[in-house]
């Protein structure tokens, strides 16, 4: 396996621990499936899902991938089963590295995969492959490990065609200071490390630090950031927008205990809000001159579990799901001409669907301000399915025969890429142990139809389609 260390006067001072991970991969050199000649120019579309921990917890032991065409992925009579086994080792699909579920990214043209590695020992190291079809494919460029920035466990996406951008939250201070029984709250401060990265050419191009800031008057009431997140270029690519997560603690309480050892876990907290979604704002590419953005439509974190939640429009707006990991139900939009919230601008999905439970799970800007959403309901089981018009505020609910499966609110939950080819949009939907299928829809129609049978097994379910 190449190897490539980056070279960044920012980084001259921590370029002795920056080491590489290795290259192993215990089921990757299964015989592969055999498939048709095909032509170079085919167009894959790639599968994952994940599979169960050595625990048992569903979804949480790694990523496995298979690249069909978009014929096959029409045709109800085809089946992928990415998770059969034989004996201890699977048949079929290539497995991504990673020691729990990949964060799989894509080429808009489905011919690169991209990863970093999310916890364990190759926690940070970024891969890249490129996609021949079935379980073929294969790693190049280079091993690039980003752990020396982002930690073992970042938060990344494609924030642009051939651009990538991680971002992590930490160095965060104890909340609080003295000792029993005299503790005294203390604002947590932290700071928010970003790496952009080249996926052209398996490279980092500058990485940037934001020490924290809410501004007194919100420290003061115990405001705090907890997570940095779903980072995106604009238009324009000089102004990256990064995802927040915020929580407030009592600033009137004290610390909170283990209930079994008793240690000091941390200090009270309170889920009464009154500020709207942030997000910080940075130069691009010099990553420098953070600013907070506030919204005042939506009380809620701009951020996800696994899956991207802001997009660029045809229009050169950034348009924003206000949801923490599926509690908020409104879209929020960014001004191309302020850099700042529009604020006169809000789509609720509630609205739209004439609901009031909705919870967007993950979703996708096609074009023209139209989009998909996939959403929980907090008043019934199940995983549902919409188009939206971002323009005239409208949505189309479409109707699935697996849509009020309780275990298919699980797979939204973790869900992380809807799959984009033309005028179709490709979702592979299968409740958490169940088989399901990729549904397809033509948003211009506004239609869907089923099509290739997905054979899952206990604790593995599908995830995206890229």
């Amino acid at each position: 396996m190449k190897k490539k260390l980056f070279k960044i006067a920012l980084l001259s001072t921590v370029m002795a621990a920056f080491t590489l991970g290795s290259c192993s991969n215990d089921d990757n050199d299964s015989d592969p499936v055999v498939t048709p000649p095909v032509e170079e120019d085919t167009r894959w579309i790639t599968v994952t899902g994940s599979f169960p921990d050595a625990g048992g917890t569903a979804g949480n032991g790694g990523t496995r991938a298979y690249a069909i065409t978009p014929e096959n992925a029409a045709n109800p009579d085809y089946v992928v089963d990415l998770f059969k086994m034989d004996g201890e080792k699977y048949v079929e699909g290539f497995a991504l590295k990673s020691s729990r579920t990949a964060r799989v990214q894509a080429s808009a043209d489905g011919k690169f995969l991209y990863n970093i590695q999310y916890t364990g020992t190759e926690g940070g190291v970024f891969n890249k492959y490129s996609v021949s079809g079935a379980g073929k494919y294969e790693e190049v460029g280079y091993e690039l490990n980003t752990s020396v920035i982002l930690g073992t466990s970042p938060r990344w996406v494609k924030a642009a065609e051939g651009i990538g951008v991680g971002v992590s939250f930490g160095e965060a201070l104890e909340p609080y200071t003295g000792s029993a029984p005299n503790y005294v709250y203390r604002h947590p401060k932290g700071k928010i490390k970003i790496a952009n990265i080249d996926l052209n050419n398996t490279a980092i191009t500058n990485t940037g630090n934001i020490d924290v800031n809410l501004g007194a008057e919100l420290e003061a009431q115990g405001y705090h950031v907890w997570r940095a997140d779903v980072p995106v270029l604009n238009q324009a690519k000089d102004k990256l927008y990064i995802g927040l997560g915020v929580r407030r603690h009592n600033v009137n309480g004290t610390v909170t205990t283990n209930a079994n050892t008793g240690a000091i876990s941390g200090w009270e907290t309170t889920t009464e809000r009154t500020i709207g979604t942030l997000t910080y704002v940075v130069d691009y590419p010099s990553l420098k001159n953070p600013k907070i953005i506030t919204s005042s439509k939506a009380i809620t974190d701009n951020l996800s579990y696994r899956t991207m939640t802001q997009y660029v429009g045809t229009d050169g707006n950034i348009y924003q799901a206000a949801t923490t990991m599926g509690s908020g139900h409104q879209i929020l939009r960014i001004s191309k001409t302020t850099n700042d919230y529009d604020n006169d601008y809000d789509f609720s999905l509630n609205a739209a669907l004439g609901i009031d439970d909705a919870g967007i799970r993950a979703w996708t800007y096609i074009k023209d301000g139209v989009g998909v959403v996939l959403y929980t309901r907090k008043n019934t089981a199940g995983g549902y399915l919409a188009l939206i018009n971002l323009n005239d505020k409208t949505a189309v609910k479409l109707t699935t025969e697996i849509e009020t499966d309780a275990a298919l609110s699980t797979t939204l939950g973790q869900f992380q890429n809807i799959g984009l080819v033309g005028d179709n949009v490709y979702l592979p939907l299968t409740p958490a142990g169940k088989d399901g299928n990729i549904y397809i829809v033509d948003w211009k129609a506004k239609t869907i139809k089923k099509g290739a049978k997905l054979k899952a097994a206990s604790g593995s379910f599908y995830l995206g389609a890229y």
